[in-house]
């Protein structure tokens, strides 16, 4: 029953406002024609999508968008997340590490990535670096500081067996410390691709001339709000669908923990 209930429950607010916007639209003029309804979002998105015929500049483009735009968020993702457990790693686990690296990334970690562009465009030019550069940047910092809480709140206990039964700091390192350190790792991992999205985005405005961004900033040149929502909630659904993939990887990869626990 309860497998049932929950997919309703689940979607049961995202119903609920769709409906609370199309009489909105329709019998209060919410927006004053400006604001566009779900009908009308829904048109323009078949449209962006799938042509159909259609005269519009936007016609067909939403595909080749979102492949570009997946393409910058998954290589800056990976690079922020490889660069965050190395050294969110080091950190964690050395002293030295952290006192040379640690005063570093909490001087940058305030600063927002919008301030990098210039410095982004300087070097790599108007192009998908700048973006991958961007998304990478972002993302680097919930990575990091969650792995290296992870690596910090190991179980001395864990350690200490481990110790006694002789694995030396490698077998340590792979075998103990990072698998206790998972779960916070993945909290990371998360946050970051969400952020990995939004910045995507910014930098897509302004240092693209591709993608979902990039489309977003021009429908709103043309005064075409029918399209931004369209992008909006396109971006909002490839998060959604990316989050619940990692979700899905990180329960499979620690399911040791769940019985564990149980």
């Amino acid at each position: 029953m309860n497998s049932a209930i929950r997919p309703m429950r689940r979607t049961l607010a995202p119903i609920v406002i769709l409906v609370l916007w199309q009489v909105a639209v329709d019998h209060w003029r919410f927006g004053r024609g400006f604001v566009p309804s779900p009908t009308e979002v829904a048109r323009t998105t078949m449209v962006w999508i799938f042509d159909l015929g259609s005269n519009d500049r936007f016609a067909g483009g939403w595909t080749t968008a979102v492949i570009a735009s997946s393409e910058r968020v998954a290589l800056g993702f990976l690079v922020a997340s490889l660069l965050g457990l190395i050294i969110g790693t080091l950190i964690g686990r050395s002293r030295v590490a952290a006192d040379l690296l640690d005063p570093l990334i909490q001087i940058l970690r305030p600063i927002p990535v919008s301030a990098w562009v210039p410095f982004s465009l300087v070097f790599f030019g108007i192009g998908a670096s700048s973006a991958v550069f961007l998304v990478a940047l972002g993302a680097f910092f919930p990575v990091v500081l969650n792995t290296v809480a992870g690596v910090r709140h190991v179980s001395m206990l864990h350690l200490r067996s481990a110790r006694m039964l002789g694995a030396g700091r490698m077998r340590l390192l792979f075998l103990v410390i990072l698998p206790s350190a998972l779960p916070s790792i993945f909290i990371g991992l998360r946050l970051a691709l969400g952020l990995s999205w939004v910045l995507l985005i910014v930098a897509e405005m302004v240092a693209v001339k591709s993608g979902l961004g990039y489309e977003l900033w021009n429908a709103y040149y043309y005064n075409r709000m029918d399209l931004i929502v369209a992008a909006m909630l396109t971006i909002g659904l490839l998060g959604l669908v990316t989050d619940q993939m990692l979700l899905l990887f990180s329960q499979r990869l620690l399911i040791w923990r769940e019985a564990t626990e149980t």
